[in-house]
């Protein structure tokens, strides 16, 4: 089925990959990958000689939870994205943030909502342009790192936690991994020496992993928790939240550095007019809009998690993450095969 969905999204995209920069034409790359340039430097991929128009849109958002639920989620935007754009809207169900990354990079992907972290990967190894993030006429919608605990459990402050099994996301995550790594320790709790993070894989895994009893606590995303909260996929109660930290930006959207620059005004302005119907609003903890936002702005305290974290958003890291996320999936595989014998 992987395959099948791999081979219909490169034949909507037109195949091959167009827009590299070579070394010799290229003033300033800053953290981007080889294949792009950023001579005006605002932190992201500079628009290439040759751009595409494709008569099919792919779109994707950051696989939090079960990509099932985003995609009837998003229904009314990709609606009408389609008829705002002109263009076929193909909803693309990715699994890991790795996934989505490349399937940009590759061209598979034209428009996508990126988690946090995985934002900057993004940028950098996909050239992936975020324009928009949820949120109202105040303002882009933000999220807080939350430190779930059982409510029966003992563990009232971080440093309860020292030598206990406490499940981060993954590697690129921010609130699910950079972000306690670089703020927990002033709370007296060091990730990688008073315990040893076990990746789960989602916000969602996590935290219904703390609720089993699989972990004893779990930082996730407090608009994931939420949501899972208001849905009734776990109950409140069951939690105690014994850290909160500052807002981070939610999710961001973005498209493909080497869109004609046309279309890429076009999908921009077909996201700003938008405006959530009612069950988006629900779905989204009543944001009912997207917002302008720029990378190079909003996404700063992100970047500097990243790097505080020993995590910047470059290659060398990139491919670290991968790997990870790779050798995580084949653990999980093994697990279900075991219990399926």
């Amino acid at each position: 089925m992987l395959r099948i969905w791999t081979a219909m999204f490169a034949l909507a995209a037109g195949l091959g990959y167009v827009g590299t920069a070579s070394a010799q034409d290229c003033a300033n790359r800053g953290q981007l990958d080889d294949m792009y340039c950023d001579a005006n430097n605002d932190l992201v991929a500079d628009v290439p000689k040759e751009t595409r128009d494709p008569s099919t849109l792919v779109f994707a958002y950051t696989p939090v939870e079960d990509p099932a639920v985003y995609e009837n989620a998003f229904a009314p935007f990709t609606k009408h994205l389609s008829e705002c754009t002109g263009k076929k809207v193909v909803y693309y169900p990715v699994q890991s943030n790795s996934a989505e990354i490349e399937a940009m990079r590759s061209g598979r992907l034209h428009v996508a909502g990126f988690s946090t972290g995985p934002t900057g990967f993004a940028v950098n190894m996909a050239g992936a342009i975020p324009f928009a993030a949820k949120g109202t006429a105040k303002g882009f919608q933000g999220y807080q790192l939350f430190m779930l605990v059982k409510a029966d459990s003992p563990y009232q402050k971080l440093s309860d936690l020292k030598g206990k099994k406490v499940a981060h996301t993954s590697p690129s995550s921010n609130s699910g991994h950079l972000a306690p790594v670089v703020l927990f320790p002033a709370e007296g709790l060091k990730p990688n020496e008073d315990y040893k993070p076990i990746f789960s894989g989602g916000h969602d895994k996590s935290t219904l992993g703390v609720e089993a009893g699989d972990y004893d606590a779990a930082p996730v995303a407090s608009d994931v928790y939420n949501r899972m909260v208001d849905r009734g996929t776990v109950k409140g109660e069951n939690f105690r939240i014994i850290f909160k930290s500052e807002v981070f930006p939610t999710s961001s959207f973005a498209y493909a550095h080497d869109l004609k620059p046309e279309l890429a005004e076009k999908i921009k302005q077909c996201f700003y007019d938008f405006r959530f119907p009612p069950e988006m609003q629900k779905e989204f903890n009543g944001d009912d809009r997207f917002f302008p936002i720029t990378y190079q702005k909003e996404w700063a305290v992100v970047r500097e998690v990243g790097e505080k974290s020993g995590t910047p958003y470059n290659k060398a890291a990139y491919e670290k993450e991968t790997a990870r996320e790779a050798e995580a999936a084949r653990k999980k595989a093994e697990e279900k095969q075991k219990k399926t014998q």
